[in-house]
């Protein structure tokens, strides 16, 4: 006999032998930085080849906009304000990786300040380089360059609104 919400601790025992058995996804969080010219921010991480947009993983239970804004207090030393979603990306299995849920947050532009003291705060990234489209898409991967086109061409009024538990957790 299955147990009922009546008897709670055997109801959670349930309930948790159904979580252990889902599917876990990995989650991505990157922020899309720009200066006043329009440039986009990529950082070269230490632990792959390429370079890339700045953010990071997800860690167990950390809602993707949490992770964004982790990740870039850690690797620059950045406290900024997200301005919206701008795309989703599942990306399918390859390699030795299970599929993925890939964020691109809008990061706003950078002050004049802020790009001044711009630079890599963790072992994890060697420089950091504000470049153009064109230049960007060449220097990240082709799956990335896809994603930060689509970015780059969400309209702003018309973005993906992300929300935690039913409610939006971001800004306008």
């Amino acid at each position: 006999m299955r147990p009922t919400p009546a008897d709670p601790e055997a109801w959670n025992a349930y309930l948790a032998e159904g979580n252990a058995t889902q599917a876990r996804k990995r989650v991505s969080a990157d922020v899309l930085l720009r200066d006043d010219q329009g440039r986009v921010l990529l950082v070269k991480p230490t632990y792959k080849p390429g370079w890339d947009l700045p953010g990071g993983m997800a860690e167990a239970n950390e809602a993707p906009d949490d992770a964004a804004r982790r990740e870039l207090n850690e690797e620059l030393g950045l406290d900024i304000t997200l301005h919206g979603l701008l795309v989703v990306d599942w990306v399918p299995p390859h390699g030795p990786w299970d599929d993925q849920l890939a964020f691109i947050f809008n990061g706003g532009v950078l002050t004049r300040d802020q790009i001044a003291e711009l630079r890599p705060h963790d072992g994890e990234l060697s420089d950091t380089a504000f470049v153009s489209l064109p230049e960007a898409t060449q220097h990240v991967s082709s799956r990335l360059a896809r994603r930060l086109r689509a970015a780059l061409a969400a309209p702003p009024m018309q973005r993906p609104e992300l929300l935690r538990d039913g409610v939006g957790a971001v800004g306008p």
